[in-house]
């Protein structure tokens, strides 16, 4: 086991939450007391190609603005002993953690985060940045709304000569990655970020990745064979055109982020919402009381009494349930403008930090007497 550091830069630590492909991800707090998520590299992965790449990725991280669906870059190191970076804290849960523990999510909801992240990954685009590792683990559903985490080694787009990424080399999650990266190719460009996100929906929507086989070889060969198509199985009807289409073999068959959204927001307004609503119901359902995700303001109460009175069933978790005050659905709750006296503490949230184990983190404190948003809050 490593040992827990007690400082990384200018950051105190407290605990290591767990540890993925890259290295280790500690909780740490800055000098005023801020919680941030640490990546640092791993001992055993710090000879040049990996310093380099985690040095690319540093750089252009810093430059991803005009979205709240990315954990904010705040500082990095490539240069220390350990290099490392740091990262905004992300309390809330995984959509993976979210499905395991609640069931998988309805149609508008799935189609909120659609768009939601669509938007998110336009941003990240506009800088020629790629994630390259979509996957659940890699999306929380924060209290303000879902946000991407943990940009992995190779997460820069590699369109020009000076690729880090060489040819037969494979990053990523081989369940979620399309058919051009899981062969190795070194040209990886934005549509393979579109079809990540179809395995995020998908499994948002049925609880399962579009293939399965024994060990990444199998699954490999699936994925890169035409003639074997996605297992789409469970999908609702309406959400078949989306995900096949991102899920289309070639990348320039599958539809731009533009398009995702564009899909997204009318799968929303044909469930008889407005894309305000369903993110407003999205961010309940992962904040139920006694999990991980935490009070969070609630809609205006105009949109919170269309939403509880008229669209229970349509918002509902397709696996149900019941939580610890006997209500079945998310929705099916006392009004939050007359909160118990005694409200119940949520458990541990999940920080933004990757697809690790994690441990027990602080919970997040409502922002007492703030009643306008600043320009980068994450508020509704």
């Amino acid at each position: 086991m490593t040992e827990v550091p007690t400082q990384i830069g200018r950051y105190t630590v407290e605990r290591e939450l767990g540890a993925g492909g890259m290295g280790q991800v500690y909780l740490a707090y800055s000098p005023g007391g801020d919680p941030v998520a640490v990546k640092v590299i791993r001992n055993d992965r710090l000879d040049q190609a990996t310093r380099a790449r985690f040095e690319k990725e540093a750089l252009i991280a810093r430059t991803v603005v005009g979205t709240n669906r990315v954990a904010r870059f705040l500082d990095a190191d490539p240069y220390a002993d350990r290099p490392w970076m740091a990262v905004e804290y992300v309390p809330g849960r995984t959509v993976q953690e979210q499905v395991e523990s609640a069931g998988t999510l309805s149609v508008p909801l799935v189609a909120s985060l659609g768009a939601l992240l669509a938007e998110g990954l336009e941003a990240v685009h506009a800088v020629d940045l790629l994630h390259r590792d979509l996957k659940p683990q890699n999306v929380m559903l924060g209290e303000y709304g879902p946000i991407l985490i943990d940009f992995g080694l190779g997460a820069f787009m590699d369109a020009g000569k000076n690729t880090l990424t060489q040819e037969g080399m494979i990053v990523g999650t081989v369940r979620c990655m399309p058919p051009e990266q899981a062969l190795g190719r070194s040209r990886v460009q934005a549509p393979a970020d579109v079809y990540g996100l179809g395995t995020v929906l998908l499994y948002a929507a049925t609880g399962r990745y579009p293939y399965e086989g024994n060990g990444w070889p199998a699954i490999v060969a699936k994925v890169t064979d035409e003639s074997h198509p996605p297992d789409l199985s469970g999908l609702p009807e309406v959400l078949v055109p989306l995900v096949t289409g991102m899920f289309a073999h070639a990348p320039e068959d599958r539809p731009s982020l533009t398009e995702v959204t564009a899909q997204c927001v009318e799968l929303i307004k044909g469930s008889g919402f407005t894309p305000i609503e369903a993110r407003y119901a999205l961010i309940d359902v992962s904040a139920r009381p006694g999990k991980a995700g935490e009070s969070w303001p609630g809609p205006p109460p105009a949109v919170w009494e269309r939403i509880t009175t008229q669209y229970v069933d349509v918002l509902d978790v397709h696996t149900p349930v019941v939580d610890e005050e006997g209500l079945d659905s998310p929705l099916d709750r006392p009004d939050r403008s007359d909160p118990p006296d005694d409200e119940e503490q949520p458990s541990s949230p999940v920080p933004a930090g990757g697809d690790a184990e994690l441990s027990v983190a602080p919970p997040a404190k409502a922002r007492a007497g703030e009643q306008t948003p600043r320009p980068t809050d994450r508020r509704p």
